[in-house]
């Protein structure tokens, strides 16, 4: 019996597939997780836990090393491949699971480093020769080496995508940011508002399916941050705010962590579990030949360059910008059933669906997240940014009118959801001016990402490390802004 070649088709015939999305690659990102979706293969949050390796987006050369990192931790089997436009995600997850089917393929994958040498995919899974894709020295096949940054990713239990696993039992206690802990013990998705069982479940009522024999369960995956012994970095001493001498870890955040804004990277510096400063990294840019276009905003750099574009238009990508937002939000605080629901009407929206077909769905959205207790629980007093702080950072948009915590920017997603619904036919030429995008008012000069990233380090200091993900996901930075285009061909004048 070819008890190799049966694992190899049971793990082929529904991978779990972690995206790793570059600047520029939100659509291939979307319509990626609408594929998976589709065919019921698991999105994977960490390197432990999946089988195919997708890379969504133009190739950045400066997040080439990071890639590499998220490569080598993966355990086999394992495929990797590459799509950088929407069109090419089925060709290249067809592409994937041949690989992951193919004997020859993984024994040259896992052969010790000198004798067969690693495998890259290129794109739709072409193989290319490429010297130091095993397993590095120091990290195992069951995720031990994804560092720090990785089990920092998933302070808060984060799905899987879809289906989306539970490593704590119904009876843990979830904690909040601050120490407290949620009522009853509950997360926001082991009970919703009206008392009814959510653990375990996606939005259409079906169980986990995070049955992966052998895959680890640490959390989220970093990137970019320095080799040391073991893959770990080495704490230093350091004095902390309160003048005692402890322990600091230099531990970054991203660029290629589950629901986290497209390659970014924030470098954090704990002690204990506190962050005791934070720095963001610039980020990484595209050749000349590898012009991003910001997904998010393309409707307000059409007009600006002249074309017409209606209002309707308009609000239906920044309705869907803000289910995108909150999906990720409600993902990363640990209720992934409505985070799967935020994400097919997101789909929606980007489909063109009539007002009349996601009007019903939207409200019953609307009012399970933001009647919650236990979300407001989690994420009250967390990340408070006031009016006034927004305006000194050059923010406006949600964040600012939200003028609070966690809690009152992703109700304010839900208000300016409601306030658009009614607008998604509206044939009106869009006023750039009047109409402002999804992050705030758009200026190539000025895009509104960037003052959400410049909010980041003063937020995250002096915060713990479980709320430092749910400050981000509620901020929810685009770095696409920042590289898109139109904002590089206004930065060269």
């Amino acid at each position: 019996m070819d008890l190799t070649g049966l694992i190899l088709r049971v793990t082929a015939g529904r991978p779990h597939v972690l995206l790793a999305t570059v600047p520029g690659g939100a659509a291939v990102r979307l319509a990626a997780e609408r594929l998976l979706r589709a065919r019921d293969w698991p999105q994977a949050s960490t390197p432990a836990k999946a089988d195919l390796l997708l890379v969504a987006g133009p190739d950045l050369p400066e997040l080439r090393t990071a890639l590499e990192r998220l490569w080598r931790d993966m355990p086999a089997p394992r495929a990797r491949v590459h799509a950088r436009t929407p069109d090419e995600v089925e060709a290249a997850l067809d592409s994937g699971r041949a690989l992951l089917g193919s004997p020859a393929v993984q024994r040259e994958s896992a052969a010790p480093p000198g004798e067969a040498g690693g495998h890259r995919e290129g794109e739709h899974g072409a193989q290319e020769r490429h010297e130091g894709d095993d397993q590095a020295p120091g990290h195992d096949r069951d995720g031990g080496g994804e560092g720090e940054a990785g089990r920092a990713g998933d302070a808060h239990g984060g799905p899987d995508g879809e289906h989306a696993p539970h490593d704590a039992g119904p009876d843990t206690e979830a904690e909040h940011g601050d120490g407290r802990q949620a009522p009853d013990g509950q997360t926001p998705d082991s009970q919703d508002p009206d008392g009814q069982a959510l653990d375990g479940q996606d939005a259409d009522g079906h169980g986990d399916h995070d049955d992966h024999g052998g895959h680890g369960g640490h959390g989220g995956h970093g990137g970019g941050q320095t080799d040391m012994p073991g893959g770990l970095p080495m704490a230093e001493p350091g004095a902390d705010r309160d003048g005692l001498t402890l322990d600091r870890l230099h531990l970054p955040l991203g660029p290629f962590l589950a629901d986290w804004p497209a390659g970014l990277t924030v470098r954090l510096v704990l002690q204990g579990d506190v962050v005791q400063r934070a720095d963001v990294d610039e980020p990484a840019r595209p050749s000349d030949d590898a012009a991003v276009e910001a997904f998010w905003v393309q409707p307000w750099l059409r007009a600006a360059s002249g074309e017409p574009v209606t209002v309707g238009e308009a609000v239906r990508r920044r309705a869907a910008a803000h289910l995108d937002s909150l999906g990720r939000l409600l993902a990363v605080a640990g209720w992934p059933a409505e985070a799967v629901r935020a994400g097919r009407l997101r789909d929606d929206l980007l489909s063109g669906a009539p007002r009349a077909a996601v009007a019903p769905r939207l409200e019953r959205l609307t009012r399970r997240v933001g009647r919650s207790r236990t979300l407001a629980w989690l994420t009250r007093g967390i990340g408070v940014v006031t009016a006034q702080k927004a305006r000194e950072a050059g923010a406006g948009g949600p964040a600012a009118r939200a003028d609070g915590d966690v809690a009152a920017r992703y109700r304010q997603w839900l208000a300016d959801i409601r306030h658009d619904l009614p607008r998604l036919e509206d044939p009106a030429p869009l006023d750039v001016a009047v109409e402002e995008s999804p992050r705030g008012p758009w200026s190539a000069e000025a895009p509104p990402s960037a003052a959400l990233i410049a909010l980041l380090p003063p937020l995250l200091e002096g915060a713990e490390l479980a709320a430092a993900r749910l400050v981000v996901a509620s901020l929810d930075p685009d770095p696409e802004e920042l590289v898109s285009r139109g904002v590089v061909e206004v930065a060269r004048g």
